[in-house]
């Protein structure tokens, strides 16, 4: 056995003599990161050229790490089937072996689910007809969609092979034994050796780009493209096809690819200065960055046709194992009309329909100018017009329709990047030579191209600009002026000037803006970029952004920094020396009340939860509404937290359910909590104190409202629900037993329930079974709380049998996606109920 470390949480394990390898892990750009390491080759068998590669997938126990997906299988997968060969007929590598996926239950259904929706997007005319399409239009498209899909949808189960390894070691082929050792932890076993893979990041570590981009400072102009990707799902040296649109200032993307936050860190832009994202459709080469959308202190505009949204929505509710509703908790909803011109802002967006495996829009946006419009068009994903030829005929697209996508396709604009990708379902250059508009530029491709393309289309690079129309102004001013109005709201407007009239100065990447433990002699306003503070001391690098004061809190304390502040992209900021800002702040009698929260503004920078990507506005909201706390030892803080949030500032606690360690909290970087914010409920733990302990309390109310916080609450309860369903699957055991013969009957039932609950949840999530299971596990948790004769009065009780209630009459219909997240806290919460003989 040979294990390579690719990148941070992703391994290959080469077993050469049964021919296995299998990818351990499959964050964002896994294909990407083979081919950089030489671990994806090109050869030929029989005449026929492939590529190898991986022939399984051990995916991460976690969904999410560090604000990033830790399982993307998609694009894994595709390779095997397509540049690997092993779906197509009769491909030499076309064996009649399927891939195989390794993992828990609940990710191999999670993964299944979303490489479907990856796949097909909606997946009948019902699914179709629902997101607003007429009947005749959606049995048109679902004609189209079984062109792409060679006559048939298949359930990812046809295509994949799946291996669950959850407890005992299993073979998983060829005599190799795999064990589940701990949360993220495996252990390989093969002739004799024994080989350890661990998927967990560590607390400052993220998922790696697989190329370096260099650094770009984007001006915001009044009209401009900046070219963000050009390659596609399978180039390993640049970004995938998108955009990033300014306009009047304000900034769009136009689709989210993988590790789209590493481009905006190059291009010197952070996710909260991010005004709306255009989406194209759903396929991972332009979704599957929206978890890095969701790092953003206010929910980003997703402007998108209702039929796109909806594919996007059942993709991404899969993928995270949320119910649909979940999506609009991250995003505000902004619908567009496909076929005509939207307003958005002042500027105009024509989605057009297009034809491709999943539902897909390309785009065209526009603005008054001189002389008529200025206009750009963003035409991904479409395909060639001989693809779209074979498809015209009774069982496929009408003429009408192939007529319609054919004029819009060759509308003239000033700027226009189109797919150029070829195969069956990409465009092809060749169909744009008679094309009048003024640039083409040619995207989406890996390949080089060919002197006949040349001739009819233009390449870029990441970071070029097509500036449209010149901005006459400076909008990072106005940004600033809005920041500080919302600052300082009861200051007149003559005192902000004083502010505006500093200077604006620029820090380039790795310049040190702030020092630790050097007096500072300026507070730091951050207009655009990326900001690192680091304390080495504490292990802290937490980033920061748009709105962020840099340099007040010690100010205020009359101490030195505690951080190093350093440029970690091209940094904007608007320097306010600090004798302005004492005369200012003591002329207006607003010292005191910003010393009021420094100490616990201080605190929450040194934070896991609330350290990064908030600005000093959120900051002092939260710090008004939080209190000191002390608890001797022995305290149950979960049982304290209520709805809130508790975060130690100092001393110890052991988190447990029943007699299962699901491991300590120490200050700072962990908290307690989650479980009530997200779903009003008590935690199915018990977090005990280990000596004396004093923490903060944050009110939990609102904390919804800010996407990167509940993204962070969501990833810490997936962590403890997952510690627990691996050390305590959800069965009865003889240690659980009470010696009360008929309390242990009934518990033992209820265990027999919940059992069915979650294999049902992860075999597919049959609906009429998950139903009948549900009603008999409410009926028999009903019956046992009445034994006790506790269920009035008894807080936790009342709330496990509400919610009991509210998802009895919630399980939905077919095809609709589960909030199984919610339903495995639900079944965790009455194990550990159980399990704690109360």
């Amino acid at each position: 056995m040979e294990k390579i470390k690719i990148a941070t949480g992703l391994y290959y394990m080469d077993i050469p003599e049964i021919d296995m390898r299998i990818l351990c892990g499959c964050p964002a750009d896994s294909v990407k990161h083979l081919k950089k390491k030489g671990l994806i080759l090109t050869k030929e068998k029989a005449g026929v050229s492939y590529e190898t590669g991986p022939n399984a997938i051990l995916l991460s126990d976690l969904t999410i790490q560090n604000g990033g997906f830790s399982n993307l299988a998609e694009f894994p997968v595709l390779h095997m089937f397509y540049k690997q060969g092993v779906i197509i007929p009769g491909h030499p590598n076309n064996t009649g072996k399927k891939p195989l996926l390794i993992g828990t239950r609940s990710q191999l259904t999670s993964q299944g689910r979303y490489i479907f929706r990856g796949n097909y997007g909606l997946a009948d005319v019902d699914e179709i007809m629902a997101a607003g399409v007429e009947r005749a239009e959606a049995e048109e498209m679902m004609r189209m969609k079984l062109k792409f899909a060679y006559g048939h949808i298949r359930k990812t189960e046809e295509l994949l092979d799946y291996l669950v390894v959850e407890g005992d070691a299993v073979d998983i082929g060829g005599g190799v034994m795999l064990s589940h050792t701990g949360l993220n932890l495996y252990s390989f076993h093969y002739g004799g050796e024994t080989c350890e893979v661990d998927l967990n990041l560590g607390q400052n570590e993220t998922y790696e780009l697989p190329y370096s981009l260099g650094y770009y400072q984007v001006k915001p102009e009044y009209f401009s493209i900046v070219h963000s990707g050009e390659g596609d799902g399978w180039d390993p040296n640049r970004p995938c096809m998108s955009s990033i649109l300014t306009f009047q200032g304000r900034i769009y993307l136009i689709d989210a690819g993988p590790a789209i936050l590493g481009s905006l860190t190059a291009l010197g832009i952070s996710v909260n200065e991010i005004e709306g994202i255009f989406h194209t459709h759903c396929h991972d080469d332009h979704f599957a960055g929206l978890t890095s959308l969701m790092l953003a202190d206010h929910r980003i505009n997703h402007y998108a046709a209702p039929l796109v949204r909806a594919s996007i929505i059942r993709k991404f509710s899969a993928l995270m194992s949320l119910n649909e509703e979940k999506f609009s908790d991250y995003f505000n909803i902004c619908d567009l009309e496909i076929g005509k011109w939207n307003r958005v802002d002042g500027l105009e967006v024509l989605p057009v329909f297009s034809a491709h495996p999943v539902e897909t829009t390309f785009m065209y946006f526009r603005t008054p100018w001189a002389g008529g419009y200025k206009t750009y068009g963003h035409l991904a994903d479409i395909i060639s017009l001989d693809v779209l030829e074979g498809m015209a005929g009774g069982d496929g697209l009408s003429r009408k329709w192939i007529d319609r996508f054919r004029e819009a396709l060759f509308s003239p604009v000033d700027v226009k990047k189109i797919d150029a990708g070829k195969g069956s379902i990409h465009g092809n250059t060749a169909d744009f030579a008679s094309d009048k508009s003024g640039k083409i530029i040619m995207s989406h491709s890996a390949e080089s191209f060919t002197l006949k393309e040349k001739e009819i289309g233009s390449t870029t690079a990441f970071g070029q600009i097509d500036v449209l129309i010149p901005s006459r102004q400076d909008f990072s001013m106005k940004t600033a002026a809005n920041l500080l109005r919302s600052y300082f709201p009861d200051v007149e407007m003559e005192f902000i000037r004083l502010f505006l009239d500093c200077p604006k100065e620029d820090f380039s990447p790795g310049s040190i803006i702030l020092r630790k433990g050097i007096p500072c002699q300026y507070i730091y306003l951050l207009l655009s970029g990326v900001v690192e503070a680091v304390d080495a001391d504490l292990g802290i690098s937490h980033m920061l952004s748009q709105g962020f004061l840099i340099g007040d809190v010690p100010f205020l304390s009359e101490d030195k920094p505690s951080f190093t502040c350093r440029a970690l992209s091209p940094v904007s900021v608007l320097s306010i020396s600090s004798i302005l800002f004492a005369a200012f702040t003591q002329e207006l009698k607003i010292v005191e009340k910003l010393k009021q929260t420094y100490t616990k503004r201080l605190f929450l920078h040194r934070t896991g939860l609330f350290g990064e990507m908030l600005s000093f506005l959120i900051h002092d909201r939260i710090a008004r509404l939080m209190e000191r706390e002390s608890y001797p030892a022995g305290t149950d803080l979960a049982k304290l937290a209520g709805e809130d949030i508790l975060i130690l500032e100092a001393g110890s606690a052991q988190l447990k359910a029943g007699d299962v360690c699901l491991g300590s909290l120490g200050p700072r970087e962990d908290f307690l909590g989650a479980e009530g914010v997200l779903f009003g409920m008590s935690a199915f733990y018990t977090a005990v104190t280990e000596g004396e302990t004093s923490c903060y309390r944050i009110k939990g109310a609102g904390l919804l409202e800010i996407p990167i916080i509940q993204l962070k609450l969501l990833e810490n309860f997936k962590k403890h629900i997952g510690v627990f369903a691996l050390r305590c699957c959800p069965r009865w055991e003889k240690r659980y037993e009470t010696g009360d013969k008929r309390k242990d009957g009934l518990r033992r039932g209820i265990f027999g329930h919940l059992e069915s609950v979650v294999s049902t949840l992860h075999g597919g999530g049959d609906r009429k079974l998950l139903a009948r299971d549900w009603e008999a596990l409410d009926k028999d948790f009903r019956a046992y709380v009445k034994s006790l004769r506790r269920g009035k009065g008894c807080r936790d009780l009342e709330r496990i049998l509400e919610k009991l209630d509210f998802w009895r009459d919630r399980i939905p219909g077919e095809g609709q996606e589960l909030d199984s997240g919610f339903l495995e806290y639900l079944a965790a919460r009455i194990a550990a109920y159980l399990i704690n003989g109360e």
